[in-house]
C-alpha cells in the first residue's frame, strides 16, 4: 500500500507528522486491508488547519476531511476517526452485499 503526502500554502510535511500520520493509518488498515493506496493532504489557511485524504479501495473511493484550530495533529486525529468510521461502514456494505448474493 502507497501513502502519498502533499503540503499546499507552501507546508512542508514534516518527517514527524508523516510518521504521526502513518501510525494514526494503520488503525484503518487493521479493520480493512484491501486499500490500494492513501492521499493525504495537509493544509493551513489562517488559523485553520486541515488534514484531507483519499483512500483507494477496490471499485471506490472514501473521502474525508477536517479541520481544527489548535493543530495539524489534532485535525489529523479528528480525520483518522472519520476515515475510520467510513471504512468500517465500506467493509459493512460489502459484508451485505455478499451475504445478499448467497
Amino acid at each position: 500500500m502507497q501513502i502519498n503526502f502533499t503540503g499546499l500554502n507552501q507546508l512542508d510535511v514534516s518527517p514527524a507528522l508523516k510518521e504521526f500520520t502513518t501510525q494514526k493509518l494503520d488503525r484503518i488498515l487493521r479493520h480493512f486491508d484491501r486499500i490500494t493506496s492513501i492521499n493525504v493532504t495537509f493544509a493551513i489557511e489562517k488559523t485553520r488547519n486541515i488534514a484531507e485524504a483519499t483512500i483507494f479501495v477496490a471499485k471506490a473511493e472514501i473521502n474525508a476531511s477536517s479541520e481544527s484550530e489548535e493543530d495539524i495533529y489534532s485535525a489529523v486525529d479528528l480525520l483518522i476517526d472519520k476515515l475510520d468510521r467510513q471504512v468500517i461502514k465500506h467493509k459493512e456494505k460489502l459484508k451485505n452485499h455478499r451475504a445478499d448474493h448467497e
